[in-house]
């Protein structure tokens, strides 16, 4: 039976992406047809999911004509909503693509300002939204306004329901949670800048970096702590075991949604029953299948199960 999945998003964001024959300050910068998605991290890993085959619940805090046109476009995706009435206006993001070089800049607003009662009404939200064996994903920034507490806090009332909390943020956020003050979630996922960051120092190879993971586990940071390493795969850690599965070799077209897309095959991965290691070789696989589309879009099912079995996971 699968478990029920619940994405979170408290800082969405309208994705405008486009590209240009090449950007440089000072003129005016005629672009390509625009395409539009609906984004942020916890969005993005219900889209995943749905790409993937699975099923999920999107709990998301929206506001104002942008957040209604982004409600419009999850709907239109078929993504189960769940909307919490935010503050303010709902964020844009632009991402273009230089042709000249082929490199991508990604621009991300700050999105509007939350208060004390915002910040209660969302959390009461959140708390009446998990089910017992939920598998609850926490994914993207924080609104300004958040403090990163809220995250301890969340860990706690989705363990009291009798859930699991995943979670993939970013800052200050990931430096509380990676502290491990407050209730440890059972996941706790990162990239290896940041893990490089929280570390003090740069992780030079894959046996680091599991060191890394697994003295987070030891410290009480999350059960489960998973540090991606871009082009090297994924590395996953628990208190008894240390796995890496390495990416695939495709044609890299776009970043964006690769790791968000990571979250969603892992996620759907555990939420199937899978083991840490296949559901380990699904995140990877999503995420190898993310970079080859363009702009915003995220994985194809088609590619990911294509790239499964070449993203095989080994102990480390």
């Amino acid at each position: 039976m699968m478990r029920d999945i619940l994405t979170v998003t408290l800082n969405p964001a309208l994705d405008l992406s486009t590209g240009a024959p090449s950007v440089h300050p000072g003129v005016k910068l005629r672009c390509d047809p625009v395409h539009i998605d609906p984004g942020g991290g916890g969005i993005n890993v219900s889209r995943a999911v749905a790409l993937l085959g699975g099923t999920s619940r999107c709990f998301v805090a929206l506001a104002g004509g942008t957040g209604e046109r982004l409600a419009d476009l999850l709907a239109k995706a078929g993504v189960d909503l769940i909307v919490h009435d935010g503050p303010g206006e709902t964020r844009s993001s632009l991402a273009v693509i230089d042709h000249r070089t082929g490199e991508q800049y990604r621009f991300m607003l700050p999105g509007p300002d939350w208060h004390a009662n915002d910040i209660m009404s969302v959390a009461q939200g959140i708390r009446e939204a998990v089910r017992p064996g939920s598998l609850v994903v926490i994914s993207g920034s924080l609104p300004p306004g958040v403090p990163p507490s809220i995250l301890p806090e969340l860990c706690r009332q989705i363990a009291e329901a009798g859930a699991d909390a995943i979670i993939d943020t970013s800052g200050p956020a990931l430096h509380m949670m990676a502290g491990a003050h407050g209730p440890a979630p059972m996941v706790l996922r990162m990239n290896n800048v940041e893990a490089d960051d929280i570390a003090g120092h740069h992780l030079r190879d894959l046996a680091e970096s599991a060191d890394f993971a697994t003295a987070l586990v030891a410290r009480g940071a999350a059960k489960i702590v998973i540090i991606a390493r871009g082009p090297e795969g994924s590395i996953l850690a628990t208190a008894t075991e240390r796995l890496h599965s390495r990416a695939a070799n495709v044609p890299v077209r776009s970043k964006v949604g690769a790791g968000d897309s990571f979250v969603g095959g892992f996620t759907f991965g555990l939420a199937r029953g899978d083991s840490l290691g296949v559901a380990l070789q699904r995140g990877v696989s999503a995420a190898s299948a993310a970079v080859m589309t363009e702009g915003t879009l995220l994985c194809r099912r088609e590619d990911a199960e294509r790239l499964f079995d070449v993203c095989p996971s080994h102990p480390i």
